[in-house]
């Protein structure tokens, strides 16, 4: 490298500042070294002279491009982390925030009996859920929303229970996309004050499903509880059964608990339709995308005679009133195939209760009664044989050549 040299002339008289050419340096400039060829500027202030300059040390830029790609390297890597390794995760967070795939729900198959007379019924059901990761990040305005949501349910649920409900939910996680049940059985009042408010709750939504609804006899003053064992019912699925079905069920779905109901479930729940939605900032639909309808459930026609099944379930209740009993069980057969026609269990309990969602107090009162109403004593009683068993024997002993 070839320095020239600027100097400053001694002579007052003459031009301070004179270019002096013929002196040359070759080598590296040492630190803390002023550079010579640095323009200097002298200004007189009073009897002291100030100098301006400027140095630099060569040797810290191999120092300082070190850190500059240490830095460069860790952002880099978390790139690489956050689209490579976690990309489709991200990817699945990033679309739900826009494009949300529900489930539509399908319609239960309608039980009938031998004559073709509906047992059950579908009607309409408010329920109440809420999507967490579409609620405000902001703790008061999530608050203010649950708070809301407690006031106008009242007693079927306070605001301290929702937010119990939501702390179990891992934020940004994938199962904070889903629906969290909140009620269920909404009042008609209560469901359209959260309709008209919900479209300023992001993250609040209330759906029109359906729930059962059981015809248990064809005067209902009369007969309360004549195919409760028979039918069982249904209820909201459980945390152990969303995870025995894996993806068929949603967290706010029903399923078959007992009786018909539980043991032709695959058959009676039908198959979900899909829609693919676009939402909005606040979680709530703009437009439909895609869809997929819905296939309802099959039919469900039972061998029972239900006027057969008031019959005896009257003449039953009778015999235990002249005997001042409280147990009882009878089966009306078809002796030509085996068909059952009639089947009471007795005493028994309103299936109504548990599908509307029973409460603690009536389900204490189930459960605490001596009389056991839950037992279903046609199928699960063990009872000595009667005199029906006499003719087997016989047929077995003249089969064998025991008695003649």
């Amino acid at each position: 490298m070839k320095i020239v040299k600027y100097f400053k002339s001694k002579n007052k008289n003459t031009n301070p500042f004179v270019i002096k050419q013929g002196g040359t340096k070759y080598g590296q400039l040492k630190s803390g070294y002023r550079l010579d060829w640095t323009e200097e500027v002298f200004t007189k202030t009073g009897s002291k002279q100030e100098t301006l300059g400027k140095s630099f040390d060569l040797k810290r830029i191999p120092r300082i491009s070190l850190v500059f790609a240490f830095f460069l390297f860790i952002i880099l890597a978390r790139v690489a982390w956050l689209q490579i390794v976690k990309g489709d995760y991200y990817y699945e967070l990033a679309e739900g925030n826009r494009i949300r795939i529900e489930r539509i729900e399908a319609m239960r198959g309608v039980i009938y009996d031998r004559n073709n007379q509906p047992l059950v019924r579908n009607v309409a059901n408010f329920l109440l859920y809420f999507v967490p990761a579409d609620l405000p990040k902001d703790e008061f305005e999530k608050n203010k929303i649950i708070n809301r949501v407690g006031g106008i349910l009242g007693d079927d649920i306070t605001s301290d229970e929702i937010k119990e409900k939501l702390a179990k939910v891992k934020p940004y996680s994938l199962e904070s996309y889903q629906p969290l049940f909140i009620a269920d059985n909404v009042d008609y009042g209560k469901a359209m004050l959260l309709y008209l408010e919900s479209d300023q709750m992001p993250g609040v939504i209330l759906s029109n499903r359906t729930r059962r609804e059981y015809n248990l006899c064809s005067n209902a003053l009369q007969c309360v509880a004549t195919l409760s064992h028979i039918l069982g019912y249904t209820g909201k699925i459980d945390e152990v059964e969303l995870a025995e079905y894996g993806s068929e069920y949603l967290p706010i779905d029903y399923i078959g608990k007992m009786g018909v109901e539980y043991f032709w479930e695959n058959e009676l729940k039908g198959v979900a339709g899909k829609k693919q939605i676009e939402v909005d900032a606040l979680g709530k639909e703009k437009k439909i995308i895609n869809q997929e309808s819905a296939e309802d459930g099959h039919n469900l026609v039972l061998s029972l005679d239900i006027s057969l099944q008031e019959t005896l379930e009257e003449i039953l209740k009778n015999s235990l009133e002249k005997l001042r009993l409280g147990k009882a069980a009878a089966v009306v057969m078809d002796p030509n195939n085996g068909e059952i026609l009639a089947m009471v269990s007795l005493p028994a309990y309103n299936n109504n209760s548990f599908a509307h969602g029973i409460s603690v107090q009536e389900y204490q009162e189930l459960v605490n009664n001596p009389d056991n109403p839950l037992f279903n004593r046609c199928i699960s009683g063990e009872y000595p044989s009667g005199s029906t068993i006499k003719p087997v024997i016989a047929a077995a002993a003249l089969e064998e050549g025991i008695i003649s």
